[in-house]
This record gives C-alpha cells, structure tokens and sequence, in this order.
C-alpha cells in the first residue's frame, strides 16, 4: 500500500523546543540545553501553539506545566521525535564509515572474473558492510533499482556517469572451436562470416546485436546468423566451445579456452577494441564510504597482484586493472562510449 509521505511546511518547527521545555519544565535551563535564548525558546512555543492551535503550556512566575493538549502532545511527540533523531544518526554512520548492504549489478560474467577474486578478502576486510552481488545482463537504473554501483562494459554505460576503469580496454574476439572449423570454409575476411553459424546476442532491448568489425578504419556492422540465441556472453562462450557455431565475445572471457585450444581466435585483423570494464555510479556527492571501501579494496588488490608479478586468482593477464589511472573516477567521455554492441 503507497504511503502519503506528505509533511506540512514548518510542521516539526518547535517541536524539539517544547520536548525540551516538557522535561526541564523550564524556559531558561530549556534554552540552555538546546544552546539558545529563552525569547527564542518563548517564541518557538507561541509559534507552536498557534500552527496547533491549542495552549500546550501553562506558565507561571514560579513554574511551567503542561496543559492536557500539552500532555498528549507529548506521548505522541516524544518517541516520534526520539525515532527522528535515531535515524538520523543511523543515516549519519553509514556516510562516516563503511557500513550497511553494498548492492552492485554486474553482468554474470564479471563475477568470476573480476568479483571472486576479491570477494572474500573484502568480506574479511570490511565485516559491517553486507555485499550484494545482482548478476544479471539486463541494463538496470541504479536510483530506481536501488543499487549503489554497477560493473559494465564502457560503451554500455551512460556518459553522465562517474566511471573507475577496472581492467585495460580489450577486443571483441571471433571464436570457434576446432571441431567446428574443420567442417567450415576458412575465414579471411567480413563476408565470410554469411556462410557459418553464428551465436548472436539478444540486447536487454530486445534487438539481436549485430557483430561489430573494423575493416582498416571504417566501422562495420555484421548482420549474422545461427542457431542460437543467447542474452550473456558466458551462454555464447560456452556454446562455441561445444562446437554448435562461431561466437563474438570480449577477449578476456575466451583467453583460457583459446590458450588451452578449445577455441580458436578468427577475424583478429577485424576485431574491435572495447573501452574495457568499469565501475560506475551517479557522482562523487552520492559515494558513501561502503562504496569508497570497496573502490580501494579493488585497486589495493591489483597493486599487490602488480608489485609480485602475479594476477589475481582466477583472473587472467589481460583482466588486471589497469596501471596509472586505474582508480581515478571521471566521466567516461563519449569518444569512450562506443555503442556497437
């Protein structure tokens, strides 16, 4: 059921006052105790008394009561205002240190490569914060799906948003496995691709992708055809690898299975360089410390993984944060934002 959240103007004015005069039962140690006057304080009450419209004070030379409106003011007003003031501290704590449910979208094949490998020294390093990991290839709204920050690939990120590059920029690779291949036509050049088997991707838009190629300097869109039809990259990895067709995917999530010879690289000449993967949320105003914690977690891990000559467990060469200007947060230009895919 949809809550009317609506507040009258001024409607806590005075409030905080009046508590204080209620358990002092005095205008001046009242005013003492909030740090001003008591004309201040005798003004705020007037004005109280007024926007409620009933006498909530009785006051004497010698003493200050409350009225019967006073005494039921009172029981209401002061526990709302205690939970008032709770939860502002609450609010508080969680932009003074790192704290509270960190929730990230990502796309289901960021988490073993770039996620798992930092996931449980983060846990360790940071037990308040609660980490949420929503793996899904749909393009979310963070505001309105509640997430804090999302993990994407660069030319799928909008332009207005804070970017923290998390690997090097990295092609999209045409694969296929050696069993396929030795039943198709060798590939040399775009055109070829019209007589094999494609895996094509389905946008969280609805629209098939087409593949994108470079031949020299200009961009070209391939209109391809197969058997399957999938909605991640990890679902067209693994079905190229089974031999049912030729599959486009990011060069780093098909380097294992090309080192070990269950695919083969085709069309690399043709291949398109992609922004590479990115951490992105809405603006530094909005960056809470969870999210810095996790932030500098993920560059700490990198540099230690850089300073001994070794990758992050489970993550490939390739896949390494980029050196230099890897934690630097700045708006992902729009020469960056490549929107082929």
């Amino acid at each position: 059921m949809k809550q009317n959240f609506t507040v009258r103007q001024g409607a806590l004015a005075g409030v905080e006052a009046f508590l204080s005069v209620a358990q002092h039962r005095s205008f001046r140690r009242a005013a003492a105790a909030l740090g001003v006057t008591p004309s201040a304080i005798s003004q705020a009450m007037r004005a109280l008394e007024a926007r409620v419209g009933a006498a909530l004070l009785v006051r004497t030379t010698r003493s200050v009561g409350l009225t019967e409106a006073g005494q039921r003011f009172l029981e209401r007003a002061a526990p709302a205002f205690d939970e008032l003031v709770a939860a502002g501290e609450a609010a508080r704590e969680l932009g003074q240190r790192p704290t509270g449910l960190l929730r990230l979208s990502v796309p289901r094949a960021v988490v073993p490569l770039i996620l798992e490998p930092v996931i449980a020294s983060f846990c360790q390093a940071y037990p308040e914060i609660e980490l949420e990991i929503a793996a899904s290839n749909e393009l979310v709204d963070l505001a309105a799906g509640g997430f804090d920050a999302g993990i994407r690939l660069g030319q799928l990120i909008a332009p207005d948003m804070v970017v923290v590059r998390l690997t090097p920029p990295f092609p999209l690779v045409v694969v296929g496995s050696p069993d396929y291949l030795r039943q198709r036509k060798p590939l040399e050049r775009i055109d070829d691709l019209r007589g094999h088997a494609c895996l094509r991707m389905r946008r969280s838009n609805g629209s098939i992708a087409p593949w994108p190629l470079v031949d020299g300097v200009k961009a070209v869109e391939a209109i391809v055809s197969g058997p399957l039809i999938a909605h991640d990259y990890s679902t067209l990895l693994g079905a190229a690898i089974q031999g049912i067709g030729l599959a486009q995917v990011p060069g780093p999530l098909a380097e294992a299975a090309i080192a070990g010879g269950r695919l083969e690289a085709l069309l690399t000449p043709f291949a398109v360089t992609t922004p590479g993967v990115f951490l992105y949320h809405p603006g530094r105003r909005q960056v809470l410390p969870k999210l810095r914690a996790f932030i500098e977690h993920v560059k700490n891990q990198s540099a230690e993984a850089r300073r001994d000559g070794t990758t992050l467990p489970g993550v490939n060469s390739q896949l390494q944060i980029a050196a230099g200007t890897s934690g630097e947060e700045t708006a992902l230009s729009r020469d960056e934002a490549y929107n082929s895919v």
